[in-house]
């Protein structure tokens, strides 16, 4: 945590843990209290006990805003990567009245992504069903290689195919947090709940056509990993009552690849809510 004025929670995503804010925490913290925990499972964090629903969507979006109860922050502004903005949409959708104003970067809703899932789309996001697999399989063939494994994955995400945007540090960390075996398993389990309870979550939200309230932006990765067909916002569009957002020149790991411009789009947002 650090710096002063409205909170801020900022999640990270898959596989790496809150070090990934590190281009951007200490100017958002000039404005913010800046809140950067570890999701569940992931980096220092606790294991959650049980199955993939341990792991849902719902559970760790209940879990985090217990947290910045805790914390003494009733409502706050929120923004999330990747499996964090997973997180954090379900939250603005779960617990209103705790989500001032939201902003994801470079997903679409679960459900968007299952019911798009053609011949083209799986070859890109291959790790969605290959994850959600039955334990162990996953766990076992990442454990053979887990640093080889986490580096493909970043380095393919990226604009340049290659490790050159993330710093020795981050990457360092994010090497070490993904080694352990339970840490494997337990993003695993998270994209297990993402092919169960996750996509059934939204699925029930669809149909009752429940919608996000707060303030939504929405950025994402110009040479990112989002499916096509439109852009983002017209999915989002379909989730939440004000949307507004834009494409960022980089690849699927906004923060780190192009941090300058990350913050260009994110501050005015977050500023209006003062």
């Amino acid at each position: 945590m650090g710096g002063d004025g409205p909170p801020l929670l900022l999640l990270h995503g898959f596989p790496q843990t809150h070090v990934m804010w590190h281009p951007l925490a200490g100017a958002l913290a000039r404005h913010f209290r800046v809140i950067l925990p570890d999701l569940p499972g992931y980096g220092e964090s606790d294991l959650p006990e049980g199955g993939p629903e341990a792991m849902g969507k719902r559970e760790v979006a209940r879990d985090l805003v217990a947290l910045m109860q805790e914390l003494g922050h009733a409502s706050f502004l929120l923004c999330g990567h990747d499996r964090g903005g997973r997180v954090a949409y379900r939250m603005a959708l779960d617990h209103p009245q705790a989500v001032r104003r939201i902003a994801v970067l470079d997903i679409l809703p679960t459900q968007a992504y299952w019911q798009r899932m053609d011949r083209a789309f799986a070859l890109k996001v291959y790790h969605w069903a290959f994850l959600a697999q039955p334990e162990p399989l996953p766990e076992r063939l990442i454990a053979a290689a887990p640093e080889f494994y986490l580096d493909h994955t970043m380095a393919s995400w990226t604009g340049r195919r290659d490790l050159s945007a993330f710093a020795p540090e981050a990457l360092a960390a994010y090497r070490t947090a993904f080694a352990a075996s339970d840490r494997i398993r337990a993003a695993c389990q998270d994209y297990r709940a993402g092919a169960t309870v996750d996509l059934a979550h939204d699925e029930a939200d669809l149909a009752a056509g429940h919608r996000i309230t707060a303030p939504l932006c929405v950025l994402w990765g110009g040479h990112g990993i989002a499916p096509g067909a439109g852009t983002p916002l017209d999915v989002w569009r379909q989730w939440a009552t004000d949307v507004s957002g834009s494409a960022i020149d980089s690849g699927h790991f906004l923060v780190e690849e192009n941090p300058a411009a990350t913050l260009a789009a994110l501050l005015p947002f977050l500023l209006a809510a003062a």
